[in-house]
């Protein structure tokens, strides 16, 4: 039976994962490993496993808010540049789960492709985005999903195909441990159109979200029919501190860190939000984000 000690060369003990998340939170990892490749993946993954050592994918760390305690067992991050390739032939797009969003979505539109352009300002990477099915007012990343490779919890390796796959707001039935890299079905379209578009996409959401502050995006996702972020401005709660977080005075649904938040702050002003939320307006409101 394999050590996790095997892969010394990609392994930390103890590494404290606040620094690569976005919200700058978080206590540290068990192990912490960064595979260089695919197999290097698949071999730590299976080693895991025979070793009965829980399991936690790191991608972007955009959407995430890690508990103040850290995460007992083996944290991978998807990092290397071998997860983040992008290929593109005619309108089909391969992208590594590792690969930035917004460079996919900048290359495709550099490419004359469209559909991926109303992601533009949507922060993590390609297997973080599909696993919640990442989008805004002009779509979601899952609807343009034509294949995704996957890989098991035991280690296993497969491909999805479109039947296999179905996309909802903020949810996918993609559920195995990693996401390997997917491929999109695109259309043909004007470069210059679709630049203009995802330029203007690009100034609505920085004129609204505090893309400057340290948050994890989105806390909740919207109530149908209705905006999250309404809701708790309308519940009087927009500015409202506790310790070192805030809910954002420019958008509500977003929460941010002056650097001296902890995750109990955090927490803290989700509960408040969604009792305060519930109460006035008898709305129960669904996190977005992954509590680790």
């Amino acid at each position: 039976m394999s050590s996790i000690e095997d892969f010394k060369d990609i392994l930390k003990h103890s590494e404290p994962l606040a620094k690569y998340s976005w919200f700058k939170i978080g206590g540290p990892a068990q192990f912490f490993l960064e595979p260089r490749n695919a197999d290097e993946l698949q071999a730590v993954v299976k080693c895991c496993a025979e070793n009965e050592i829980p399991v936690r994918v790191f991608g972007g760390g955009s959407n995430i808010l890690i508990k103040d305690s850290g995460v007992q067992g083996a944290v991978i991050r998807i990092h290397d540049q071998e997860f983040a390739q992008i290929s593109i032939e005619g309108t089909t797009v391969t992208a590594g789960a590792g690969a930035l969003l917004s460079n996919l979505v900048s290359q495709t539109v550099k490419e004359g492709l469209a559909g991926l352009e109303g992601l533009v300002g949507i922060p993590g990477t390609v297997g973080g985005a599909l696993h919640g099915n990442a989008g805004g007012h002009n779509g979601d990343i899952g609807q343009f999903a034509k294949s995704v490779s996957v890989l098991t919890a035991r280690g296993e390796k497969f491909v999805r195909t479109a039947d296999e796959l179905s996309f909802s707001y903020r949810e996918s039935s993609i559920n195995e441990l990693a996401i390997l890299e997917a491929t999109f079905e695109l259309q043909q379209a004007d470069a210059d159109e679709l630049t203009e578009r995802m330029k203007k996409n690009w100034i609505m959401k920085k004129a609204n979200q505090p893309l400057t502050h340290q948050s994890a995006g989105c806390i909740f996702k919207n109530p149908r029919g209705m905006h999250a972020g309404a809701l708790i401005e309308q519940a009087g709660l927009k500015g409202t501190r506790i310790g070192g977080a805030e809910i954002s005075d420019r958008h509500a649904n977003f929460i941010i860190n002056d650097e001296s938040a902890t995750t109990e702050n955090v927490l803290d002003l989700i509960n408040l939000a969604q009792n305060t939320v519930s109460e006035k307006f008898g709305v129960d409101l669904e996190l977005e984000i992954e509590l680790w």
